[in-house]
């Protein structure tokens, strides 16, 4: 058995791969500067130099992925499942999406 396999995917849904800007915004109106890596219908994957705590719950914006078509930015709530260190300064979070604020 291979001590180093990737552990077994357990999302239900599948994931659309974006690469767009995101914040995690936080409470006072501040936010942090966030790339949303993937995106699907129950959760998705930011980059970030932010490290929440366990089943923390943030709320995120993911802006359009395209600069022609002028939309609102996604607001989530998302519970954080994961989070690990990229090496350079900044952390991968995956979560669920508890709520779609707007």
């Amino acid at each position: 058995m291979n001590d180093h396999a990737s552990p077994p995917d357990r999302r239900l849904d599948r994931r659309i791969p974006l690469g767009c800007s995101a914040a995690i915004l936080l409470a006072g109106g501040q936010s942090i500067v966030a790339e949303c890596v993937e995106l699907g219908v129950g959760g998705m994957t930011l980059r970030a130099a932010y490290v929440p705590g366990e089943y923390e719950v943030i709320e995120v914006a993911v802006m359009s992925p395209s600069e022609r078509v002028e939309r609102p930015p996604l607001v989530t709530r998302l519970k954080v499942m994961r989070c690990h260190a990229l090496g350079d300064g900044r952390y991968e979070i995956g979560g669920a999406i508890v709520r779609v604020v707007g």
